[in-house]
């Protein structure tokens, strides 16, 4: 397998995973993991959406992030939210079908400074994409627990 292949499958994978739960949660989005609180699946949702516009427009691309809300009333609602995050993936695939493997090594426009080693190069970034959804699954599992919901698995 390819490495661009590779990557496209992991993003896949870690995203069906991760959404699955998330949409499973529409009717309760803001219930909390834990009773101290953490982050909500309406959060994970919000955050998996403009990370990923960030990792590829500021960091790989050098360009603005053109999700970057800073007042919460303009923040969307579930719906457009979840749209907006297939938007973001479709745009991250388009950018990747148009790479090599020899541009993963690439230098990111944006990185960074003291990121280097993280997410200093486009293949680093589209590790993280990939990577990123999964690190959240964990969240919206408890928070579907505390919902009631039987797990997915097991």
């Amino acid at each position: 397998m390819e490495a661009i292949e590779f990557i496209k499958m992991s993003m896949e994978t870690s995203k069906n995973m991760v959404m699955g739960m998330i949409t499973d949660m529409k009717d309760a989005p803001l219930t909390q993991p834990t009773p101290k609180g953490g982050n909500h699946p309406l959060w994970v949702l919000g955050h998996l959406t403009y990370s990923e516009a960030s990792l590829l427009d500021d960091v790989m691309l050098g360009e603005t992030n053109p999700l970057a809300v800073t007042d919460a009333n303009h923040y969307p609602a579930f719906d457009e939210l979840a749209t907006k995050f297939e938007e973001v993936r479709a745009r991250t695939l388009t950018v990747l079908n148009g790479l090599t493997a020899a541009d993963l090594d690439k230098p990111c426009k944006g990185c960074p400074p003291g990121s280097e080693d993280f997410l200093g190069t486009v293949g680093r970034c589209f590790s993280l994409i990939a990577l990123h959804p999964a690190m959240h699954g964990g969240q919206v599992a408890d928070a579907r627990r505390a919902a009631g919901r039987k797990p997915v698995m097991g």
